[in-house]
């Protein structure tokens, strides 16, 4: 086992996430499967996968003794590498905006030429010789070695230049986007260059060999080290930009929620009648749904108070806002605000809305937010404690 690398438990965890990730896109695949990007997406999550299992020390030792070749765990290990590096960048290239036929000419090449460098790899493997097993010091122990040595510049040449060129595109393109696209290739730009240098110290150590030296530690304990960092930076560069508008989203609708907290705890014992009023457990219900609901039942509630509205309490709520230091455009809210506090009092200590107050209607507010967070003015307050009592109208 690799003395500095995850263990079988860590490869095999990544690669069944993965291998899960990509089956969950298979009906979206079937439904559209000229979607180029939704191919090199699932390409990429079944590549990354397979390679995780595959590069496992375990899955290497099976893998040679069910077939009974040798070393065969390589080619094996070696053309999956190729093809996820293919992979990233046939995504890169779908994903990135720009002419239809340029994309794909450019994802034309990069098939063939991935697929080429992956068959010479199971070619050059078959050509030579690799008698004795090496789990985890394969690329140094055979450097020299005809055709192995080829095979393992191969792919390692092949993946290097992937990386380095997927990296230098991400971080090109991330400063053209914003948002959680832009974090995303931020995110990318760093895995991918992780694994340039996975593939630039290994072939350190293999032209150590070449000239009667002995750097093998690198290949055994320090390029080992890099897989659980590259592994988490590349999971995470490539959701940030699918969760992050929706994550995003959640986050403003809670906002919200919480913003109206104080409006739907004054407004929320006010009867509607008429006015349906389901029941929506906020543990179960998604938060876009239950804002819109809550939206719903405070504009039924601000309806039903309607009849109970009085202008003189507004314009009483306003000038003394006024005297506080509001601008108009705030002291209105605030004086909206008090008006329906005193509303709400009136309608839960009458039983018919009184038939001489001067209404206002305040169904003209599009945005209950601020109407909330006026609720919090000492003015409010003041105001009701003043104009509160019912007029002329008896208590329930």
């Amino acid at each position: 086992m690799t003395s500095g690398g995850p263990g079988n438990l860590g490869f095999y965890t990544c690669g069944i996430m993965l291998l899960l990730v990509c089956a969950m896109k298979i009906p979206a695949l079937v439904r559209g499967p000229h979607n180029h990007l939704l191919r090199a997406s699932c390409l990429l999550l079944f590549a990354a996968g397979c390679l995780m299992i595959f590069a496992a020390p375990a899955s290497i030792t099976a893998l040679n003794r069910c077939t009974g070749i040798t070393n065969v765990a390589a080619p094996v290990v070696y053309a999956t590498m190729i093809v996820f590096s293919g992979a990233s960048l046939l995504l890169i290239i779908n994903w990135r905006p720009g002419p239809p036929e340029q994309t794909r000419r450019t994802s034309r090449l990069c098939v063939s030429a991935y697929g080429l460098a992956a068959v010479a790899v199971i070619a050059l493997f078959r050509a030579g010789e690799a008698p004795v097993e090496q789990v985890t010091l394969f690329d140094a122990y055979y450097a020299n070695t005809p055709y192995i040595r080829e095979m393992i510049v191969t792919y390692l040449v092949a993946q290097g230049v992937a990386m380095t060129v997927a990296c230098t595109l991400c971080w090109r393109w991330s400063k053209e986007v914003h948002g959680s696209l832009r974090a995303g290739l931020r995110v990318l730009a760093p895995a991918y260059l992780l694994n340039t240098c996975f593939d630039v110290i290994r072939l350190v150590a293999v032209a150590a060999r070449w000239t009667d030296h002995d750097l093998d530690f690198l290949v055994d304990d320090v390029s080992p080290r890099l897989a659980a960092p590259t592994s988490v930076l590349g999971c995470v560069g490539f959701t940030l930009p699918l969760a992050g508008p929706r994550v995003a989203q959640t986050a403003r609708v809670v906002r919200q929620l919480r913003l109206l907290a104080p409006l739907w705890r004054t407004l929320a014992p006010v009867p509607t009648p008429g006015a349906v009023r389901a029941s929506l457990p906020w543990w179960r219900t998604p938060p876009a749904l239950l804002l819109t609901g809550r939206k719903t039942a405070l504009y039924d509630a601000l309806l039903a108070l309607t009849p109970y509205c009085d202008q003189a309490v507004r314009e009483a709520a306003f000038r003394a806002a006024l005297r506080r230091g509001e601008d108009a455009s705030r002291a209105a809210v605030t004086a909206d605000a008090a008006m329906i506090v005193v509303a709400r009092e009136r309608q839960r200590t009458t039983r018919e809305p009184p038939e001489a107050l001067a209404r206002t209607s305040v169904l003209s507010a599009q945005d209950l937010v601020p109407l909330s967070l006026a609720l919090a003015s000492p003015v409010v307050q003041h105001v009701r404690e003043r104009y509160g009592a019912p007029v002329g109208s008896s208590p329930s």
